[in-house]
């Protein structure tokens, strides 16, 4: 059953309670009954290169299994029990798939974004107390195995470094010449570092211990990281099987291959599509290292569905709109599907991939802290545009608004917080850190979200902005704190202010406005390039900043976003105006009780297809002044 309607969401809730469930305990039980099911289907391929034709490497469910036990034994060997914290610092592979398997069947797994800053991964191995990191051998290309030796100097507890060599994936000559130019790492200091591969080799192929049948944490997860150091929040296995029931539940079975070129460090491909393949069958593909950011996976991305009769595309709406860059190039009458998430998808492009694929686009909404999935649009119903579609079943969101007497639950379309009560939120304890748990939950059970959003008449989830600030490129969070601190380290900055500028292809951007001290001069030229030099992330450098003669402010003396965020959408609408040639203008920028932050445009005697045209490619809204 699938749903298309709120009352088929109620109706597979109603058939049972959740704890009433034919459900798998541990993850390992989960996997076990798929290979059993399924022994010689494919599980999940990866190729180190994009080329349709290029080496690809691929597992069988059985297959799967055994690695995973070995991977669990190896793990185990090295002191791995079931409290203790094996960390990966890779990008994709099948020795991450391993990696995250193996390490929270034997343990508690915590997957690392090899993005971040060595100071941020060894804070993040501090305080995961975490034993055994895996990670790459150098490699020409990238700097992960550098960044990850640093920040093991600076993480005392890591007893062991288990190295991905991925020049096996590799055909000569190619794999000839990584030896001869492999960069070295020196002075590896404590930590004793070995080869993933041979030491799981020598594993045997069925688990050496018990797995114990019992719900546990198996799983941390940090959230951001992009500036500042990042909260781990930490998961059951059932909120991982909850994830794997719903994906196969709505979405897939074991006839489908789904290609997921997004990183094995984020909760959007380790649950629904890891997990919803562990609970159904379904056949992943790994394209890249990088997946969508590997070289040459936009070029050949339609070549790479025909070659894996890829029946489910896994994406975000920055892949969304490369896609539209190129032709559809390949034969993808295999493809039924779509699933775009972590950041809002605008209007127009959701219409021009359809329009030019024939792929159904299902957009969703989930959140690390609740073990990701919380609602999508309806598979087979009607696809409310703009809205993140309606709750899954057992996920219990409800909006709650302030008042004098406290937080009260809002009515239809009714904007407050979002709230969440399912099988993966660790009501209380979400963070391994006790105090970032404060004030985190209404209720006691219902996960505060930091988002701001209603519920529609017809039972939709609608996001209209976020209450804890976060700046979101591309499904990339970004503290603005960090921004905002680096321009008040400059002797003439006064005051700072960082938001998220409206962007068409990945959503948002980073940009600041900042306050002078009085009689300082600096040029905004001068700030940006102090931002390069003391904002770490690259992602997190504003790309534009504002000097004003005195920033909007609070009663209290606080910087007011909500008119600075007014002005990006003003100025970013209008230079897209002006350059698509539309003599349209936006007038002002109104904060709708439903909608969030509204453009009201001026005519001017442009076209209203026109300007759909230019605005539909970002996803706040627009209409016309009154």
């Amino acid at each position: 059953m699938s749903i298309a309607t709120k009352a088929d969401r109620d109706a597979i809730e109603n058939e049972m309670p959740w704890s009433k469930r034919d459900l798998p305990v541990t993850l390992h039980q989960m996997l076990s009954r798929t290979a059993k099911a399924f022994p010689e289907n494919k599980a999940f391929s990866f190729q180190l290169l994009s080329g349709p034709t290029d080496k690809a490497e691929t597992l069988t469910w059985t297959e799967t299994l055994e690695k995973v036990n070995q991977t669990a034994n190896l793990f185990r060997s090295l002191g791995i029990g079931e409290k203790d914290v094996v960390a990966y610092v890779l990008p994709n592979c099948n020795e991450t798939l391993l990696a995250l398997l193996g390490g929270a069947t034997a343990g508690i797994v915590n997957p690392i974004n090899p993005l971040l800053e060595p100071e941020q991964i060894a804070s993040i191995l501090r305080e995961t107390n975490a034993k055994v990191v895996v990670t790459l051998r150098p490699f020409p290309k990238t700097d992960v195995a550098q960044k990850v030796a640093e920040a093991v100097r600076h993480a005392p507890n890591v007893k062991t470094v288990l190295e991905v060599d991925l020049n096996r994936y590799l055909t000569p000559p190619k794999s000839w010449i990584v030896p001869l130019i492999r960069p070295k790492i020196e002075g590896k200091l404590h930590a004793d570092y070995k080869s993933f591969n041979r030491e799981m080799a020598k594993q045997p192929k069925t688990l050496s211990f018990a797995d114990n049948p019992v719900d546990r944490v198996a799983f941390y997860f940090h959230t951001g990281g992009t500036t500042g150091m990042p909260k781990v929040a930490q998961h059951f296995y059932s909120g991982a099987i909850y994830n794997g029931w719903i994906s196969h539940r709505l979405l897939y079975t074991e006839k489908d291959s789904v290609m997921c070129p997004l990183p094995l460090f984020h909760v959007f491909a380790c649950y629904p599509i890891v997990m919803g393949s562990l609970a159904s069958g379904a056949h992943v593909v790994f394209p890249t290292p990088q997946g969508y950011r590997g070289e040459g996976v936009f070029d050949n991305f339609w070549k790479l569905c025909e070659r894996w009769k890829t029946t489910f595309i896994i994406t975000v709406p920055t892949a969304i709109s490369a896609k539209m860059q190129r032709p559809v190039n390949a034969d993808i009458s295999t493809v039924k599907k779509a699933f775009s998430g972590s950041a809002p998808l605008p209007v127009e492009l959701f219409k021009r991939f359809e329009s030019a694929t024939g792929i159904n686009i299902i957009e969703g909404y989930g959140l690390t802290e609740a073990t990701c999935v919380v609602s999508c649009n309806p598979v087979d119903g009607v696809k409310k545009i703009g809205s993140v579609g309606i709750p899954f079943p057992y996920s219990d969101v409800k909006i709650y608004k302030g008042t004098p007497d406290g937080p009260i639950e809002a009515g239809v379309d009714e904007v407050g917080e979002i709230c969440i009560a399912n099988p993966g939120v660790y009501a209380g304890h979400t963070y391994t850190e006790e105090d970032k748990n404060k004030d985190l939950y209404y209720r006691t059970s219902y996960l505060r979200t930091g988002d701001l959003g209603r519920i529609d008449g017809d039972g939709y989830l609608w996001i209209t902005g976020r209450a804890k600030d976060l700046i979101i490129r591309g499904g990339h969070n970004i503290d603005p704190a960090e921004i905002e601190e680096a321009l008040l380290s400059h002797p003439a900055v006064a005051f700072a202010g960082a938001i998220g500028q409206p962007d068409a292809r990945v959503g948002e951007m980073p940009c600041a406005y900042v306050e002078l001290v009085a009689g300082a001069k600096v040029t905004e030229e001068e700030l940006i390039e102090h931002c390069k030099v003391h904002v770490h992330e690259r992602a997190a450098q504003p790309k534009h900043m504002t000097i004003m003669t005195e920033l909007p402010k609070t009663a209290v003396g606080k910087v007011f976003k909500p008119d600075l965020r007014k002005e990006a959408i003003t100025r970013i609408y209008n230079e897209a105006l002006e350059a698509a040639k539309v003599q349209a203008r936006v007038a002002r920028v109104i904060d709708d009780k439903k909608r969030g932050l509204v453009a009201q445009l001026d005519r001017n005697g442009a076209d209203e297809a026109d300007v759909s045209r230019v605005l539909g490619e970002f996803t706040r809204p627009w209409e016309w002044v009154a």
